[in-house]
């Protein structure tokens, strides 16, 4: 479950920006084009993302999903994590703060699952933080990710049914799973309230 090299490990068809607190994107992908000199007509061409979805994007129209955002970000060569990573410019100081605004969600399409991108964009290829917030029978399910990927589940409140290859386990709430990433898996709320849980993936 991931943000890395254009890939994003959960299955992104049909998963949106969050709303309120996902930063825009339509002036980061509008000034990368511009960087590389394509037209709207070029970068849609180059994409496969209409010329008319890509407009509304850049002004902000509309809320594209992850599929969308990686398309685009293949056809810019850069990383959906630079895409959706909403960093303020500034001056750097000792203490790099991301605010609750500028914080990345990303939500399943049922709007069941809420996941939060702790983690900072430069150490997407090594290890990677969320917060998940599940309603009752809220699931995530991914395909395999690399080989020797690990993830790390620490469920905070509810109970959180995990499934590694043909492993199920019942994670109760202060309690950690640690699973091979490298096959098929799924992260459930069974249980008939919210759960919320952090989740480490590590390379």
């Amino acid at each position: 479950m991931a943000i890395t090299s254009g890939e994003f490990r959960l299955t992104c068809k049909g998963m949106e920006l969050a709303e309120p607190g996902a930063p825009q994107i339509g002036p980061v992908i509008q000034r990368l084009r511009k960087q590389k000199s394509l037209t709207l007509d070029q970068l849609a061409k180059l994409s496969g993302v209409s010329r008319s979805m890509l407009s509304q994007v850049e002004r902000g129209q509309t809320n594209p999903t992850l599929s969308t955002v990686w398309m685009l970000a293949e056809a810019l060569k850069t990383d959906v994590s630079e895409l959706i990573g909403g960093r303020q410019s500034g001056v750097r100081v000792a203490i790099d703060i991301a605010t609750a605004s500028f914080t990345p969600q990303i939500r399943t399409e049922d709007g069941l699952c809420v996941l939060r991108i702790l983690s900072p964009a430069d150490r997407a290829d090594s290890v990677e933080w969320y917060e998940l917030r599940f309603s009752p029978g809220g699931a995530l399910m991914s395909a395999p990710h690399a080989k020797g990927m690990r993830e790390h589940l620490t469920v905070l409140d509810g109970e959180i049914e995990v499934v590694a290859g043909d492993e199920r386990s019942v994670i109760a709430a202060g309690s950690t799973a640690r699973y091979p990433a490298d096959v098929s898996h799924e992260i459930r709320n069974i249980g008939a309230t919210d759960a919320r849980a952090l989740l480490v993936v590590i390379s």
